[in-house]
């Protein structure tokens, strides 16, 4: 793929398609699999950059991990596709050792662009007697770390990382953790999935206090392994030393991906689309309770349970008079993913929608906040950028312009909805980046607007 795509106005979507499987579930599902006993199935796994970060990762601690593509299937009966040519997906057969089953790396560990990957992972290679050495590209060299790398001391291992404890790349010497009791200044799954790792290697119960409820997978997988974990509120609490048991698990749709197609069809007149097999968890889905104050009409259907996660087909249709809103501190946790496309949602909201408490997006695989204000204004939305948020003024007539993703797969995806409703071509430049989380994202993206 040509690392910059041109789109233009498009009248309308219509189909039934199928996001890629979530990219924080397949992350978890190969980590749990990993350090459990024995084998475990992971069915509708993310083959995606990120994901497979997290694969090679294990698979360089000693970890036996297959994979089986999947067949070629056929179009789903209304456009839109799903599958090998379009969201990449596979099964994977994870050979799992227990706690105690890694093995010192021989070189270091590149966990690429994501994340997901280096928190986790430093959790994990916290509480293993051996030495280990993880980086990552550009992007992640400049993501903070202290917040991982100051409660896992406190639990007693030996890690540290590029000035002074903030920036990739991080060492870590394994040591027998000792349990605590860690109150988190931010809410942050990545960092609290770290602690909970470690946890699972501490002499003891460690217990997490979250500030505002932060997306909750991994204490939802845990107890499935064989972990001992208790839930109450804003407190979890995860005993040590309970040995892991492999197990299968299928993987739901994305819905940070879904969320795109979404907003598209809401803002298109006409559209009519179905996206199946999303995962709705209640604190990722933030996004539909600000959608619905907006006055958009979505339905769930189908409703039902995968492995632990609920999860339904979404029908969302074109929609007429959205209003502005005000999205505060304590909702950005359950939408933080979507505030790109929520972005591009709110310049054709009638009124002012603020979204403030969201700093955190300074610090993603872009710098969010300033990347949606530039890429507006050029689109010829109003926008005020504040250090923690922007304000946008809508309804805008969007034109098209040259946007820059700054390397930053929902960025790119962002403005290409965008580009669906604007005047004129919009070129954005990045694009390749989409592979991180959303291998045919333009393949279903052409197949709706047919």
């Amino acid at each position: 793929m040509s690392d910059r795509i041109e789109l233009k106005r498009a009248k309308k979507l219509k189909g039934e398609i199928i996001p890629p499987p979530d990219k924080s579930i397949s992350h978890r599902a190969v980590i749990l699999s990993s350090i459990s006993k024995g084998k475990s199935i992971i069915k509708n796994f993310l083959r995606a950059e990120d994901t497979l970060s997290t694969v090679n990762a294990f698979r360089r601690l000693g970890i036996e991990i297959e994979e089986k593509l999947p067949p070629r299937r056929p179009p789903l009966p209304r456009g839109g596709w799903g599958g090998k040519e379009g969201t990449s997906s596979c099964e994977l057969i994870v050979h799992g050792k227990g706690f105690h089953g890694l093995k010192e790396p021989e070189n270091i560990i590149d966990c690429g662009n994501s994340g997901t990957t280096i928190r986790l992972l430093s959790g994990i290679l916290s509480g293993n007697p051996f030495l280990s050495i993880l980086t990552g590209d550009d992007s992640l060299r400049r993501r903070p770390m202290k917040r991982v790398i100051t409660p896992l001391k406190q639990m007693g291992t030996e890690i540290a990382a590029r000035a002074d404890d903030a920036y990739p790349p991080i060492v870590i010497k394994g040591k027998q953790l000792k349990p605590i009791r860690y109150e988190m200044p931010i809410a942050s799954a990545q960092v609290k999935s770290a602690i909970l790792l470690a946890g699972l290697y501490a002499d003891g119960e460690t217990e997490i206090i979250e500030p505002v409820k932060s997306r909750d997978h991994t204490e939802r997988m845990l107890p499935s392994y064989g972990a001992e974990i208790k839930v109450e509120g804003l407190s979890i609490k995860i005993k040590g030393g309970t040995e892991l048991k492999g197990r299968n698990t299928e993987v739901p749709g994305d819905f940070s991906s879904a969320a795109f197609f979404i907003i598209a069809a809401l803002l298109m007149n006409n559209s009519d689309v179905i996206i199946k097999n999303v995962g709705i968890n209640p604190t990722r889905v933030g996004l539909l309770d600000a959608l619905k104050k907006m006055g958009a009409e979505i339905k769930l259907m189908n409703v039902r349970d995968v492995s632990g996660e609920p999860v339904a087909d979404i029908h969302c249709k074109g929609a007429q008079g959205l209003k502005a809103i005000n999205i505060t501190k304590e909702q950005v946790p359950s939408l933080i993913d979507e505030f790109p496309i929520i972005c591009i949602a709110a310049t054709q909201a009638d009124g002012i929608t603020t979204i403030r408490g969201s700093e955190e997006l300074r610090v993603k695989e872009s710098d969010r906040i300033k990347a949606m204000a530039e890429g507006l204004r050029k689109m010829a939305a109003e926008v005020e950028e504040f250090k923690d948020g922007l304000s946008i003024k809508g309804p805008a007539k969007l034109k098209g312009a040259v946007i820059d993703s700054y390397g930053d797969h929902r960025i790119a995806m962002a403005f290409s909805i965008a580009a669906l409703i604007a005047s004129r071509t919009t070129t954005i430049k990045g694009v390749s980046s989409v592979n991180i989380s959303f291998p045919g994202f333009y393949k279903i993206l052409k197949g709706l607007t047919k």
